[in-house]
């Protein structure tokens, strides 16, 4: 397989190997058509890069920017090697780690309800302040002591937007008395070399970007104490700009504040599944059959329409249609999206730098489907 190094004038720059070069294709059409359009896309297949892309005035090469929600997906890779160390049962109750969770009724909670969106634990009426967040001890005490919005194990689910990140490291406080950040860097991001942070060092904030915005709020009525508007954490204030704060962004909260490259996202999925650069899969099957298996499908509670969780991860399905049946991975509130697929052998990373809310489908996903179809055609 040989590879192309784009010059460096033109609608895109950086690596597209041959049987990729029709994904290249998708991409610079997506930037012929949208002038102010930026982002960085990468993919590595069985453990080699195959794709590395940047396009746009607002994104280079060696640019990290927020990655949102992404960070929940990249979280749960790091968590996976708690359950892989047998440290965390998903079975379990939560109260066998965390005995205060046990309030209000959760005593009989397992991490598995916890981790798929079950457990109705959104928020706090009121809301989280933004820094709030840098507080995990403090944040999760508030958390534990709530009442679910619904019976957990009724088949009810609803996206955790803000708290599951809290959920994943107080699990991670308590049965190691370590950071989970801290062990993500210590055993995913540093051994393998990945431009995706959980906790931005002020050593790299030069490369940041800030993350652009160009749509006004919606009009209307939406209701701060409505469970969308307690899983949004709406009264507080909108969190979106969570990555865009040095103070945010160098603690690195696992529910949004992530800091990353398309590169770095690929990095981690691919080294989680098949490893990169020599270096083996740092996840083995079981542990992903544990962790990848879808939960919960249906009608999120949330936001009313459809979806699919396994532990964390956010699963494919006709909505999001990012990956086959054994692809997990996490969008982010950006349209930015990081997967691995084993069934393809797929790390992938998409990372815009203008805000695309609603706009996923249309790019994220319409690459991903170029590089599943070019892998397809051999």
């Amino acid at each position: 397989m040989t590879s192309t190094q784009l010059p460096a004038t033109g609608a895109s720059q950086g690596l597209a190997t041959g049987r990729f070069a029709a994904v290249r294709d998708l991409f610079d059409s997506m930037l012929d058509a949208d002038p102010r359009y930026s982002a960085q896309l990468a993919v590595y297949h069985q453990g080699t890069k195959v794709l590395d892309l940047v396009g746009g005035p607002d994104s280079a090469a060696d640019s990290v920017t927020g990655v949102f929600s992404c960070s929940k997906g990249v979280a749960a890779l790091a968590f996976s090697l708690l359950v892989q160390d047998g440290l965390v049962d998903v079975d379990a109750p939560v109260a066998a780690y965390w005995p205060e969770f046990a309030q209000n009724g959760k005593g009989a909670v397992t991490v598995r309800q916890l981790l798929s969106h079950q457990a109705g634990l959104l928020g706090v009426q009121g809301g989280f302040a933004m820094e709030e967040y840098n507080d995990l001890p403090a944040v999760a005490d508030r958390l534990a002591a709530l009442a679910p919005m619904w019976r957990p194990g009724s088949g009810t689910f609803g996206y955790h937007a803000l708290t599951m990140g809290v959920f994943l490291e107080e699990l991670c406080r308590r049965v190691t008395g370590e950071r989970l950040q801290d062990v993500y860097n210590r055993r995913i991001r540093e051994p393998y070399a990945a431009s995706m942070f959980l906790g931005l060092p002020e050593s790299e904030d030069h490369r940041y970007r800030p993350v652009l915005f160009d749509e006004e709020p919606a009009p209307g009525f939406f209701d701060p104490h409505s469970i969308a508007g307690v899983s949004g954490n709406v009264q507080a204030g909108n969190l979106l700009g969570m990555p865009n704060l040095r103070s945010i962004r160098a603690e690195g909260s696992t529910s949004g504040a992530g800091v990353g490259s398309a590169d770095g996202l690929a990095r981690v999925y691919a080294g989680a599944i098949t490893g990169i650069d020599g270096l083996p899969a740092y996840l083995n099957e079981k542990t992903i059959a544990v962790m990848a298996q879808e939960q919960v499908w249906g009608l999120d509670r949330v936001f009313c329409t459809t979806s699919a969780f396994a532990l964390t991860f956010m699963k494919s399905h006709p909505r999001m249609d990012f990956g086959s049946a054994e692809a997990f991975g996490h969008e982010g509130a950006n349209a930015s999206l990081g997967y691995a697929d084993p069934l393809y052998g797929i790390g992938f990373g998409y990372v815009p730098a203008r805000n695309e809310e609603g706009t996923t489908v249309g790019r994220a996903m319409q690459l991903s489907a170029a590089v599943r179809s070019a892998i397809l055609a051999g």
